[in-house]
């Protein structure tokens, strides 16, 4: 409860300061929280700004799932294999330094405009940062509690699931906040570039029309999303996953 209040004086002290900064540079440039909050709430009751909402948040959750695969699978390849580690590690390096806008364009280049062309771009963006926080989970892991599982004959699918992840589960919950706030950000500049629906193709229609208050109430829409997934997922299964460590 405590904490419940916390957040909403947060809340409604960050409402304030909005408002003044709308005071001071005027409803122009940036338009109250209540202008934003009425216009959010018509395109919902229309019906677009939920269609637009619901395009992107799919796309976040299939790139998520495919960077989040394939990431931990190469993380956990590389952190239990020095060779591995040696030959691959400076390819990580590489991409985590290749800017995701130009594997945006060229994935478009390559393969079209298509859905499949976005997926794909926005996946092989987030693919290292997870691996590098999978690797470093992958290093740390407990040799003698490996070795007392294999004592205890616990098998694969028992040491994997009371030896493995409970150790690895910090690392996955730190690679899914960081690759959630990421790769929605990349969806948006996908849907930008490329698509015909979606939050970032709204966006680009009204900063055409210099429309700030629907850009401000498609942005708060979708944080507003994002946080339900980070309050209503994320945080459970932190609580949940850490049980045993206490």
């Amino acid at each position: 409860m405590v904490r419940l209040w916390q957040h909403g004086l947060s809340l409604v002290l960050l409402a304030a300061v909005w408002q003044a900064a709308s005071t001071l540079a005027g409803d122009r440039a940036l338009p109250p929280p209540l202008a934003v909050l009425e216009t959010m709430a018509v395109g919902l009751a229309r019906g677009d700004m939920l269609y637009h909402v619901a395009v992107t948040l799919a796309r976040v959750a299939a790139s998520f799932v495919l960077a989040m695969a394939i990431g931990t699978a190469a993380g956990l390849a590389l952190g239990r294999s020095g060779l591995l580690d040696r030959l691959f590690g400076g390819w990580l390096v590489f991409f985590l330094n290749l800017p995701a806008l130009v594997v945006i364009i060229l994935c478009y280049i390559w393969f079209g405009l298509g859905e499949a062309a976005a997926l794909t771009a926005v996946a092989a963006s987030k693919i290292p940062n997870v691996a590098v926080v999978m690797r470093e989970g992958a290093r740390t892991l407990d040799a003698d509690l490996r070795e007392m599982a294999c004592v205890f004959r616990f098998g694969r699918w028992r040491t994997l699931r009371h030896v493995v992840l409970p150790q690895l589960a910090p690392f996955l919950l730190a690679a899914s906040r960081s690759g959630l706030s990421l790769i929605w950000k990349i969806v948006l500049v996908v849907e930008l570039l490329g698509r015909s629906d979606g939050v970032g193709f709204q966006l680009h229609v009204y900063f055409q029309l210099f429309d700030v208050t629907t850009i401000l109430a498609y942005a708060v829409a979708f944080i507003l999303v994002v946080q339900a997934i980070e309050w209503g997922l994320l945080q459970p299964a932190e609580q949940r996953i850490g049980r045993w460590r206490r």
